[in-house]
C-alpha cells in the first residue's frame, strides 16, 4: 500500500475490497432481522413487522459501516503515518483484519468473520498497532524485545504470530482505559446537537473498543438525526478528555437510550451516578430509568419461564403489578405481561404472593362483587 497521493487508485483499492469483503444484502442472515424483533420487543414494542423496505434500510447501514469500517484501515496503511512500517507487516495485520469481527470484552478475544458477520471491521486503535508491529518486526529482525522479557503471555502470544491476538492483548492491555482511569469518573459531557457534523461522533469514538454502533458512520448519522447525542469522556492521563464512558441517545426530545462500555454495553461500576445527575436534567429522565428496570426485569421473567423456572415471589409481585405498573418503551402494554399471565394459574400466583388462603382470591370483577 502507499497510495496518499493519487486518490483515484485509492478509491479503486477502497472499490475492489468493498466488493470482496463487505456483507452483501442476500447474506444477511434472517437471525439479524429476528434479533431486531427480539430487542423491540424486550423494549416493550410489541411484536413488530419487519418490511422490505426496512430490511433494505437495515442492510445498506450494516454495508455502509463495514465500509468505512474498513475504510479507516486501507486509509491508514496507505498515508504517511504509516510508512515506518515495513511493508509486509502491512499485509500481514490487513490480511488479519479482513477476518476479524467484532472484539468480545468478555472472552478477550476478536470473533472470526464469515461472509455472514454484521458487524463493522474491528476499531482501529493506532498506539496498539503500532506496538504489535513494532514486537512483530523486531521478533523477526531477533532484536531483543523489552515488552516481552518479564512478561511470558506476550511472549508466547509472540512465537504464535497472530495478529488477532496480538492485537486484543494490545487493546486490552496496553492502550485502554486502565482500572485506575475507570476509578477516576472525572470529566465532561458533550452534546452533539441534532443533524450536526456526525463525523465530529464518530472521530471520537474510534479506537476506543467501546463496542457502540455510533462508531459507524451511516449509524451516526442516523442517530444524530433522530435527536441529540450526549457523551461523557473521562480525562485521560493528560488532562483532556477523550475517554467515552456513556451516552445518552435522545429520540426527539426524550431518551431513546443510555450506554456504557461496560460488558454488552452496561455502565461501567463507576459511571452510575454521572449518568443518574445527567439524567435529573431531562423532563423524562426518571420515568426512563423505571422503563429501562422494567424491561430488564420482565425479559429476565420471560426468559426464566421459558426455560421452565419457577418465578418467585418478588417476580410475580412485578409481572402481576402489585406495587406499581409495568412501563415500557412502546405505546401500547407490553403484550409480555399478558401472554406470561395467560398461562398461570392467578388464583395460586396471588394466593403465594399476597400470603393469603387461594378460596380467598377474587380474579374477575363478578367474583369480587360476590365476595368469592
Amino acid at each position: 500500500m502507499g497510495h496518499q497521493d493519487d486518490l483515484r487508485v485509492l478509491e479503486r483499492i477502497k472499490a475492489h475490497y468493498h466488493k470482496e469483503y463487505v456483507i452483501k444484502p442476500e447474506d444477511i442472515p434472517e437471525s439479524y432481522f429476528n434479533n431486531q424483533k427480539r430487542l423491540a420487543r424486550e423494549q416493550g414494542h410489541g411484536d413488530i413487522e419487519i418490511t422490505e423496505e426496512v430490511r433494505g434500510q437495515l442492510a445498506e447501514t450494516i454495508r455502509s459501516d463495514q465500509e468505512s469500517t474498513l475504510d479507516n484501515w486501507i486509509e491508514y496503511f496507505s498515508s504517511k503515518d504509516s510508512e515506518n512500517f515495513p511493508v509486509w507487516s502491512k499485509y500481514w495485520a490487513f490480511t488479519s483484519v479482513i477476518k476479524l469481527s467484532f472484539y468480545d470484552k468478555e472472552k478477550h478475544a476478536f470473533s472470526k468473520r464469515d461472509k455472514s458477520t454484521v458487524a463493522p471491521f474491528p476499531d482501529l486503535n493506532r498506539e496498539a498497532l503500532a506496538y504489535v508491529v513494532n514486537a512483530i518486526v523486531k521478533k523477526t529482525s531477533k532484536e531483543n524485545i523489552p515488552a516481552a522479557t518479564d512478561n511470558p503471555e506476550f511472549r508466547q502470544l509472540l512465537q504464535g504470530s497472530s495478529f488477532g491476538k496480538l492485537y486484543a492483548y494490545a487493546i486490552e492491555k496496553v492502550t485502554p482505559a486502565k482500572e485506575s482511569e475507570l476509578i477516576n469518573a472525572k470529566g465532561e459531557w458533550v452534546r452533539y446537537s441534532k443533524n450536526s457534523d456526525h463525523m465530529l461522533l464518530v472521530n471520537s469514538l474510534q479506537g476506543h473498543g467501546t463496542g457502540w454502533c455510533t462508531a459507524g458512520e451511516s449509524t451516526a448519522k442516523a442517530q444524530l438525526q433522530g435527536g441529540d447525542f450526549y457523551v461523557y469522556y473521562s480525562y485521560d492521563k493528560r488532562g483532556k478528555p477523550t475517554i467515552p464512558r456513556t451516552a445518552i441517545r435522545m429520540r426527539g426530545s426524550g431518551i431513546a437510550e443510555v450506554r456504557g462500555v461496560g460488558p454488552d454495553q452496561n455502565l461501567d461500576p463507576y459511571i452510575g451516578e454521572v449518568v443518574r445527575e445527567k439524567l435529573k436534567e431531562f423532563p423524562d429522565g426518571k420515568a426512563y430509568e423505571k422503563k429501562s428496570q422494567d424491561m430488564k426485569t420482565l425479559t429476565a421473567i420471560e426468559a426464566k419461564a421459558r426455560g421452565g423456572g419457577e418465578l418467585s415471589r418478588e417476580d410475580l409481585i412485578f409481572l402481576y403489578e402489585i406495587k406499581s405498573h409495568i412501563q415500557g418503551f412502546g405505546y401500547q402494554r407490553d403484550p409480555r405481561i399478558n401472554e406470561l399471565i395467560g398461562g398461570r394459574d392467578k388464583r395460586s400466583d396471588l394466593a403465594f404472593t399476597l400470603g393469603i388462603p387461594k378460596e380467598k382470591i377474587s380474579v374477575t370483577k363478578e367474583e369480587a362483587l360476590r365476595g368469592d
